[in-house]
Order: structure tokens, then sequence, then C-alpha cells
């Protein structure tokens, strides 16, 4: 499977985004309303200039009390940012969120953001995936 067809999958099309001048706490806000563990910094939608995820911000309150959240997502987002394509296979992407310790990916295509998927996205896939090959085993077996 490729993660384009994680992508197409998906219910919610779209990368959301906040731009790097967002204060920690309107990021948090924005993460509890979506239900989502992370959020794709950007100045433009497209491009990325990192990450913020709700363990970077409790790391940050752990850290310096909630003083922190009149910050901006730049001052606390990952910046090093690991991406995929299109094209890549899950297991590829699997094994390299797993060993890497990544919960989010954004997906690249000519040197622009198109999708961000999770790790749940990719073990999903992947469970589905397993699912079809097992109901097309027991065909095979039981002759149907």
């Amino acid at each position: 499977m490729l993660v384009n067809q994680i992508i197409r999958n998906k219910p919610q099309q779209g990368v959301i985004t906040v731009k790097p001048e967002t204060s920690i706490a309107d990021t948090a806000k924005l993460l509890a309303e979506k239900r989502i563990g992370a959020v794709v910094v950007s100045p433009d939608g497209a491009k990325v200039a990192g990450i913020v995820s709700e363990r970077d911000i409790v790391r940050e309150v752990a850290r310096r009390g909630p003083d922190c959240l009149n910050d901006t997502a730049e001052a606390i987002m990952t910046r090093n940012v690991f991406g995929c394509s299109p094209e890549d296979k899950t297991d590829l992407v699997l094994q390299t969120m797993t060993q890497k310790r990544f919960r989010h990916l954004p997906v690249m295509e000519d040197g622009k953001m198109i999708a961000f998927i999770s790790i749940g996205d990719v073990v999903a896939a992947k469970l589905a995936e397993l699912e079809l090959e097992k109901d097309a085993l027991t065909g095979m077996i039981m002759g149907y």
C-alpha cells in the first residue's frame, strides 16, 4: 500500500496549519477543537516550517509553567521535520515513524505539503490491508 491510498481514505482533506506567530495557547485550543495531535507550522499553508504536537506543549508547560502559553508556536516547534512522498510504501513510513519516534509526517510533493498523516492513519491502513489479505486467503482455502 502507498501513502497516497491513505490520503485518499482520510475523512478530512487538507492540512490544518498555524502561522509561526500563533500563540501556544491558540495552538492548543486548535488541537483540542479539531481533535488532532499535532499541527503544521507554516507561514503560507504549503511550506513546512515545523510541527507542534500535544507533547511539545505539555513538555513546555511542565518545564516553564503556564506563562509559556503566551509564546509562539515557532518558539517550541520541531524544526527538523521529516516528510514522506505520496508514492512511499506504508511499510517504510511505519518503520520510519516507529524508529524515529514520529507520530505525524507531512506528505510532500514537488516541495509542497499536500497532506499530513499520523501513525494512527498508517496503522489503520495496515490493519485494513491485513484484513483484505486474510479474507482473500480464507476464500482460497474455503474455495469461494
